[in-house]
Formats: structure tokens, C-alpha cells, sequence
């Protein structure tokens, strides 16, 4: 059956809200992921409206404290070689520059990479699951190679977008507009659990759509750091990844990517413990495997966890200090 749907260019914010807020209406960017999920039934929307030419949707400004506000319909490849970015914010650009192609690079924005859906494909193939309405978990013992090893459960999807795991280490906030208005969310707080949620994997409502990205001034500069471990050597989705960070005033954080349902943020108290830095290797492996303690793979997925302990113990390194 061919979807067909309408579409709309917003000319302003308020005109986006205007248009979301009908029925049937969803936000579109580089259209990435939403045409492929148009495609595969999982979104049926009636109208996309096109945010790209809003004014300063695309923007990246400056904040007065260092902090950097970045426009929802801002290019990944633009992101990734934007000197303030690079600069101030590298763990962000290389997240950016991991992405894909270079044509999807170009063509993908930052909102829809950080909204994009899962790739179970169980989900993808339409098998009736807990994501579209069934009432099972098919990957919990199919094939799970490439499924979550922590905070999974009932479903246990892994979160594919790359800037969300280095946004997350660098505390940014999204922006969120939509019919009650404008408001802020920790990128923290923005992804919800399975055993949260199961409809959502964001925390947006009806007719809501990332605005903009912001990230503060206390994240800029010291050491930062982003790998990511595919099955191929490129074009790929993150097996594992890692954004590791010791910021200016001398906090670590750590996030990997590809092992849970969002980005996961490791326990503070490693943290604080690469943090304090003089490291050997015995210690920063001792870190590394504390920092997994809580993984439970599945039956084929076993081996991201010694891979993430792997990347964590080569981040560890990187930012542990002297």
C-alpha cells in the first residue's frame, strides 16, 4: 500500500507550532530516518511539515558563559567541521562526522538524528512486538546480536543516534516547542526506558519537535573524546560507542552508545575515580569492569560487553589525566 501524506513548509516557529498542532501532522528534517519509517509503516503521518526554513533553524550561536545553542535543523555535516564546534565541543563533532554517509551526513539534521527510531529489526520487519503493539519481546531470545545489554527490558532496543551519546556526556538541553509552548529538558531526562514507556522512546508529546540543542559553557574545551566500534569499518551503526570527557574544571564523564535503550551515562564513582587521575593500567581495567557490572547480555550479545569494557578502558586513558 503506497503512504501518501501532504506537505507544508513552516515559515516561522510559530507558524511550525500552528501546523504540528493538526491532527495527523509531524515534524520533518532531513527526512533520514522519517521516509524510511514511512516507508516501513511505522509512521503514518498525514502532513509533513517542513521546519529546514525557519529562520535560524539551522543556526549555531555563541553564548556569552562559552555555551554554544545549536539549531534543530542544523546539518550533521555541518556540525562536524564548524570551527566553534570543533573547537570547544570536539567529542560533538566527532559524533557528527561518525554519522552515516557523507550524503546522509549532509542531508541529516541534528533534531532528527537525536529522534530517530530504533533498528531492531524485528520492529523494522513489522514482527508484532512491544514496540507496535504486541505483547512479546522476539529479539529477547532470537536474534539479539545487536541489542541492549543494559537497561533493557521488556524491550530491549538500543538507541542508534551518535551526537546524543556525546551530547549527553557534554550535559547538553533540548528545546522542545509544541501547543503549550517552549520548554527545556536535560538530554538526560530527554529518552525514556522500555520499562518507562513503551509507545516513546522521547519524551515528546503530540505536535512537539526539537527546536534547538544547547549546550553550556562548563562543557567547553579540556580533553574530550569520542570512538565508536562498528561491524564495518564505516557507514555504520555503533556497536558500541563511548564520549569521554575531563572537562576544564577537572570532571570526567563517560557515556557509551549502542548497548542500551539510550545513552548511558557510567556510575559517577568511576567517574570521580578516573577523575582523580594517576591511573595504571590495572587500575583504569579494574574501573573499566566495574563500570559494566551491571550488563546482562542477551544470548548473542555477550561480547559488547568486554567491547565496551574495552573502549572504556582506551577513554579511561585518554582523559584519566596525570
Amino acid at each position: 500500500m503506497i503512504n501518501q501524506f501532504a506537505y507544508s513548509r513552516a515559515s516561522s516557529s510559530e507558524d511550525a507550532d500552528q501546523k504540528l498542532a493538526a491532527a495527523g501532522a509531524a515534524p520533518l528534517g532531513g527526512g533520514t530516518d522519517l521516509l524510511v519509517c514511512i516507508r516501513e509503516h511505522l509512521a503514518r503521518p498525514g502532513t509533513l511539515v517542513d521546519l529546514t526554513r525557519i529562520p535560524d533553524a539551522q543556526g549555531v550561536t555563541e553564548h556569552a558563559d562559552g555555551g554554544v545553542r545549536i539549531g534543530g535543523s542544523a546539518r550533521l555535516a555541518h556540525l562536524a567541521r564548524h570551527p566553534l564546534v570543533r573547537d570547544r565541543f570536539g567529542a560533538l563533532a566527532q559524533a557528527c562526522e561518525s554519522v552515516g554517509t557523507p550524503a546522509l551526513r549532509t542531508m541529516g539534521t541534528i533534531a532528527g538524528n537525536l529522534c530517530q527510531r530504533p533498528r531492531c529489526w524485528y520492529l523494522r520487519s513489522g514482527f508484532a512486538c512491544h514496540k507496535n503493539g504486541g505483547d512479546s519481546c522476539p529479539a529477547a531470545s532470537g536474534e539479539n546480536q545487536y541489542h541492549a545489554i543494559l537497561g533493557g527490558g521488556p524491550c530491549y532496543i538500543v538507541h542508534p543516534s551518535d551526537p546524543a551519546v556525546a551530547l549527553t556526556a557534554l550535559e547538553a538541553a533540548v528545546e522542545i516547542r509544541g501547543p503549550s509552548g517552549v520548554r527545556r529538558v536535560a538530554i538526560a531526562d530527554f529518552y525514556v526506558l522500555p520499562s518507562e514507556r513503551l509507545d516513546h522512546e522521547t519524551v515528546l508529546g503530540a505536535g512537539e519537535y526539537v527546536s534547538a540543542v544547547e549546550i553550556p559553557g562548563r562543557s567547553a574545551g579540556g580533553v574530550q573524546w569520542y570512538e565508536k566500534v562498528m561491524q564495518r569499518a564505516a557507514w555504520d551503526f555503533a556497536l558500541v560507542s563511548l564520549a569521554a570527557l575531563r572537562r576544564e574544571d577537572g570532571a570526567v564523564r563517560l557515556v557509551l552508545g549502542g548497548v542500551a535503550p539510550k545513552p548511558w551515562r557510567v556510575a559517577e564513582s568511576v567517574e570521580e575515580d578516573v577523575a582523580v587521575g594517576g591511573l595504571s593500567e590495572d587500575d583504569v581495567a579494574t574501573l573499566a569492569e566495574r563500570a559494566m557490572y551491571d550488563a546482562r547480555p542477551l544470548a548473542k550479545n555477550g561480547y559488547k560487553v568486554a567491547m565496551a569494557a574495552a573502549v572504556l578502558r582506551r577513554g579511561m586513558a585518554r582523559v584519566g589525566g596525570s
